[in-house]
């Protein structure tokens, strides 16, 4: 890899489901919230942004990933799952740096920019 590494502001996980398993999605949003310092969007049944399926979203600082993303691996229920990091650049993110965990859903990368994520999209302070 030539140039510069881009800075990791932190990441997102993206659960995904339909109906027969939502049941499992909002069970594993509750442990993930309990067990860890993560902050969890609502369930959205209709398509949001890239993703083009229900699902929920997940945000956690760096350091929280080494316990989040392990955790997810045993703990999915069969479900889909997309983790990547907030760098300042969303498309590369959801494409060249993106780690599925099960089956990848096909994101719809045209509702994407090339820039970074407000403020509401980044883990705490």
């Amino acid at each position: 890899m030539t140039g510069k590494t881009p800075a990791i502001h932190g990441y997102h996980v993206h659960v995904y489901y339909d109906a027969e398993t939502q049941p499992v999605a909002a069970r594993l949003r509750t442990e993930l919230t309990e067990r860890f310092p993560v902050r969890a969007g609502n369930m959205s049944d209709a398509p949001q942004g890239p993703h083009p399926i229900s699902q929920f979203q997940v945000i956690f600082k760096p350091d929280a990933f080494q316990d989040v993303v392990p955790w997810m691996m045993l703990h999915r229920e069969g479900l889909d799952i997309l983790v990547h990091p907030l760098t300042d650049d969303m498309v590369d993110d959801h494409t060249d740096y993106a780690l599925w965990i099960g089956m990848p859903v096909p994101l719809r990368i045209d509702t994407l920019q090339r820039r970074g994520y407000s403020a509401a999209l980044l883990p705490s302070a």
